[in-house]
């Protein structure tokens, strides 16, 4: 990754460091948040609630006696709780509980009991599950659930021919018959049947009548969504265009779009550009891509980076509010499983390392999820929100899941493990993760 090229993709360091320091801060005090809330219900005494580190730009003592502030140095955050030997919470402060009574020292993180210890420290990752199950679960709803019939909630500008109207009910598309939007297998097979040409009949009953108009294939190769650091970003596409032609060959469909990219073997692609009424020619050149299959492994394909969709939005209903936070708790869950597989395969060497973003991508990503519009950026803050409630419970010692291993250890044999024995691990573990950091970092700026 050239350096310059990442400023300018993202319209600016500051620009990328704004979204990426936003998104950083809402997980981090929401991570924090969960630790300092569970730990005062627990009876556990905060001393610092920071967002950031370094000088105190801002500070104010709540009436528990806590101290609230923002620092200058805006990547990451801690909380102190009485008797922490620093804001890391790496040891105790032995000199300060010492002098602390039984009653004082119950409110201190190391002489609470060990259950209270535990929930504090799990608070922390599960804080960050339900930002982004909530997260999900309100854009869940508010895209709502597509109504049978099929019918025309809002219309993307196209070209050529486009005499739907929002409101239309969709009855057939090409003379064929259309099943129910609901279902997903049978509407996909409707689609395989349809002739791949532009424009289609579509037959629509209107104010009450029936009448027969003219309009895009269905799914045409138009962009509905980016990925963040793709080809199709690199290249200068935007949301909204529509590829009408590539290497001079028009092309009415979606599918069309995949297979030429699937088989280019990595070539470059000169595109023909429908965009806001005008034509654009740009240049593209596919990557190769490693993406989970079925069965849980990696397959290695040619990839742009754009996802596509129907060119006009279905009416919609609200899913309620019980099944769009489902949803959202689903969406959480297949985060996990798909980085747990991505992990496993890239120990295996199955896929490549450079799947392996570090500060550098993340901040790069959160720069171009932003210009795509809010909702983009929300949701990226909920995957990278469920990310680091993941990261943190990883049994490695400096995070929480060592910190529970260490409790689950106490639980069971009834004592704390040996002081020395722990201090060896934690160094171990920050070892580990400041060289995956490291590692990481390098991807940034050496993956392609």
């Amino acid at each position: 990754m050239d350096i310059g090229n990442l400023v300018a993709s993202t319209g600016g360091l500051a620009y990328t460091l704004l979204f990426f320091v936003l998104a950083l801060s809402i997980i981090v005090a929401v991570h924090e948040y969960g630790h300092y809330i569970v730990g005062r219900w627990s009876g556990i005494k905060a001393d610092v609630f920071s967002v950031g580190f370094g000088p105190v730009i801002w500070s104010r003592v709540d009436k528990h006696g806590t101290q609230w502030q923002i620092a200058a140095l805006p990547f990451g955050g801690y909380v102190k709780f009485a008797g922490d030997a620093n804001a890391a919470s790496a040891g105790a402060d032995e000199a300060a509980l010492a002098e602390m009574s039984p009653e004082d020292l119950r409110h201190t993180m190391h002489g609470a009991p060990l259950w209270a210890r535990a929930a504090t420290v799990a608070a922390g990752p599960i804080f960050n599950f339900i930002l982004s199950i909530l997260i999900f679960g309100l854009i869940f709803m508010n895209r709502g659930v597509a109504t049978d019939p099929l019918s025309v909630g809002d219309l993307s500008p196209m070209p050529g021919a486009l005499e739907l109207s929002i409101g239309d009910e969709i009855t057939a598309i090409g003379g064929i018959d259309i099943p129910a939007y609901s279902d997903g297998e049978a509407f996909n097979a409707f689609l395989e049947e349809l002739p791949v040409q532009t424009p289609l009949p579509y037959n629509v009953i209107r104010d009450g009548s029936a009448r027969e108009v003219l309009a895009p294939f269905p799914y045409p190769p138009m962009i509905t969504q980016l990925v963040p650091q793709s080809a199709a970003f690199a290249a200068g596409l935007e949301v909204g265009d529509v590829i009408t032609a590539i290497d001079g060959t028009p092309i009415a469909a979606f599918s069309e779009l995949k297979d030429i990219v699937e088989g280019s073997d990595g070539r470059a692609l000169a595109l023909t550009v429908w965009r806001d009424g005008e034509t654009l020619d740009l240049t593209m050149t596919p990557r190769r891509v490693d993406e989970p299959t079925a069965d849980g492994s990696f397959q290695t394909q040619w990839r742009i980076g754009i996802i596509g969709g129907l060119f006009f939005e279905p009416a919609t209903e609200s899913p309620g509010f019980v099944n769009a936070f489902a949803q959202g708790a689903g969406q959480v869950w297949r985060i996990m499983d798909g980085s747990i597989s991505g992990l496993y395969h890239m120990i295996t060497g199955a896929i490549s390392s450079c799947n392996l973003s570090g500060p550098i991508g993340i901040a790069q990503t959160s720069g171009q999820m932003a210009s795509q519009g809010a909702t983009s950026f929300i949701w990226f803050v909920a995957v990278l929100s469920t990310a680091v409630g993941f990261l943190n419970l990883f049994p490695i010692p400096v995070l929480d899941g060592g910190h529970l291993v260490f409790h689950a250890y106490e639980a069971v044999f009834r004592r704390p493990p040996p002081e020395n024995f722990m201090r060896g691990l934690m160094i171990a573990g920050l070892t580990l993760v400041l060289s995956l950091m490291v590692f990481a970092l390098y991807n940034d700026i050496f993956c392609p």
